[in-house]
């Protein structure tokens, strides 16, 4: 059973595909602590993006159980909804309403699911653009924001659902080099603020400037982790050896 200060344990997680002739997930065990951020990174193909996925079950495991605030989420009985609201997920490519505003788009799940009242919610989107420095696109529609601003509001539209932890499935590899910098920006404040964190990602300077510990991922497999100095400076599996002296 996941402990107190663990907000998230993974035990002996496994996903197949194809009948189990495919182990996208071989075996994973991780666990993250309360104001926690765990960068995991990797080669292409090498599981990261579904062990994200799965802390959520937007990819249900084969076997294992995944612990969160100490309910196992693999457990059939488990109402997912009503973890998943205190579970914040950006995507790669945004997944903005493209027929909604920007205000909008960060006052819909608050709204939907009777957290606040529109004057509640409205107040604080306001607030969470105010901070991102984009208030004045609150009436503006998705398709007249750049790469970056679609980013940064798609990381408030999850933070307006007040989440306990922040999922980030590779959240700048759909930018453009000049976009990525300021998506960082906000990542890096919301891990000084205590944010709990689980970030797939190929920005190898992130990793180790603002996470706490780093996971390396191959072929569904954690091989190896610790903290960033542990795994850029002396990195001990091969796999990782072979893999940094090829990003680094």
């Amino acid at each position: 059973m996941a402990t107190s200060n663990k907000l998230i344990s993974v035990q002996h997680l496994v996903k197949e595909y194809n009948h189990g002739t495919v182990k996208a997930l071989n075996d994973c065990n991780l666990d993250i602590a309360q104001g926690e951020v765990v960068a995991i990174i990797g080669p292409s193909g090498s599981g990261k993006s579904t062990l994200l996925r799965s802390l959520n079950l937007l990819e249900e495991p084969t076997g294992g159980q995944i612990f969160f605030d100490g309910v196992d989420l693999a457990d059939k009985s488990v109402d997912i909804n009503l973890h998943r609201q205190k579970m914040g997920m950006v995507f790669q490519h945004f997944n903005l309403f493209p027929h909604k505003t920007v205000l909008q788009n960060i006052t819909m799940a608050p709204l939907a699911l009777k957290k606040k009242t529109p004057e509640e919610a409205q107040k604080q989107a306001m607030e969470l653009l105010e901070r991102i420095g984009l208030a004045d696109k609150a009436g503006e529609y998705p398709n007249m924001l750049s790469g970056g601003q679609k980013q940064r509001i798609a990381i408030v539209r999850a933070l307006a659902m007040d989440p306990e932890v922040m999922l980030f499935d590779e959240p700048t590899s759909a930018l453009d080099p000049e976009m990525v910098g300021e998506v960082l920006d906000l990542m890096r404040s919301l891990a000084k603020e205590g944010m709990t964190m689980a970030v797939v990602t190929h920005e190898m300077g992130f990793a180790r400037e603002v996470a706490d510990r780093v996971v390396f991922m191959a072929e569904g497999k954690i091989l190896e982790e610790g903290s960033p100095a542990e795994l850029f400076d002396s990195p001990k599996d091969p796999r990782l050896q072979d893999f940094l002296s090829k990003v680094l």
